[in-house]
């Protein structure tokens, strides 16, 4: 098994959608002062975080294209684990829009099919090309509303795309999630290493959300996973292993750092 890490690291004033609550991060008690709390037997450390349910890499739910959407809490999981493939828009210029022909192309070029009720996710290298400078928040290019339409058309329940915001900055951008929702589609943003995909094939993607109540969207752990024998089941264990050049992680489990205000590092 190879999974591949999809996924922006979070930390201390992450960068975050414009006008939106920065991403904090930091410690609530350290293992020194809980070792004292404890009558001196043993420290656990504690940290805490605050952050827009649309923050780092994260799902949209149909709650924030409307009111009648489908809050985050209620949203299908079996949406979060599907058959996915990505393809290769890196020739896009920064701000342009992806139109069908441009999908078409870049699927055909691909060399397999969008699977139904499955995702697509689009790299469009804008996270490598601009991440984490001034422009990464509004030079993406993205999708317009005729490309989401083209995609929908495919049977996918939602695509994912290495910038902030799946159309081009502006009215079209905002046209784009008016017509997620009307389309029962949605989206992932701020995908980051899709390059590591391309020519890759099919791949199981995995972006399971946190169960906020009636929430808009969420942060999401991306995750494409390859296994030769199965994607689906019957998969044999396999030894951990880890290729930093790649960032492809077999690991399960994963830890971050995380800073205090005040205590920066």
């Amino acid at each position: 098994m190879r999974i591949v890490d999809l996924s922006r690291e979070l930390f201390h004033r992450t960068p975050s959608y414009p006008g939106q609550p920065p991403i904090i991060h930091g410690v609530w008690k350290t293992h020194e002062e809980a070792f004292v709390d404890s009558g001196s037997v043993h420290g656990n450390a504690v940290m805490f975080f605050s952050m827009p349910d649309h923050g780092g890499t994260h799902i949209d739910a149909p709650r924030h294209f409307g009111k009648t959407g489908t809050p985050i809490d209620k949203y299908p999981l079996e949406n979060c684990i599907v058959r996915g493939i990505c393809i290769d828009l890196r020739h896009i210029a920064p701000r342009a829009e992806i139109a069908p022909a441009d999908l078409e192309a870049a699927v055909k070029k691909a060399g397999v099919p969008i699977p139904k009720k499955g995702t697509v996710l689009l790299c469009t290298g804008h996270h490598a090309r601009t991440f984490p400078t001034a422009a990464y928040a509004t030079d993406n290019s993205g999708v317009n509303v005729a490309a989401t339409e083209w995609l929908a058309r495919q049977g996918i329940v939602h695509f994912g795309i290495d910038s902030m915001r799946p159309g081009p900055e502006g009215k079209v951008n905002a046209l784009v999630h008016k017509a997620c929702l009307e389309l029962d589609i949605t989206h992932m943003e701020s995908l980051c290493n899709l390059e590591s995909l391309l020519g890759q094939g099919e791949f199981q993607f995995i972006g399971l959300p946190l169960k906020w109540r009636e929430g808009t969207g969420s942060p999401i752990r991306a995750v494409a996973v390859f296994d030769d024998k199965s994607l689906m089941g019957g998969a044999q264990q396999h030894r951990c292993a880890i290729d930093p050049k790649a960032a492809n992680v077999t690991i399960p489990h994963h830890f971050g750092t995380a800073l205090r205000p005040g205590r920066e590092l």
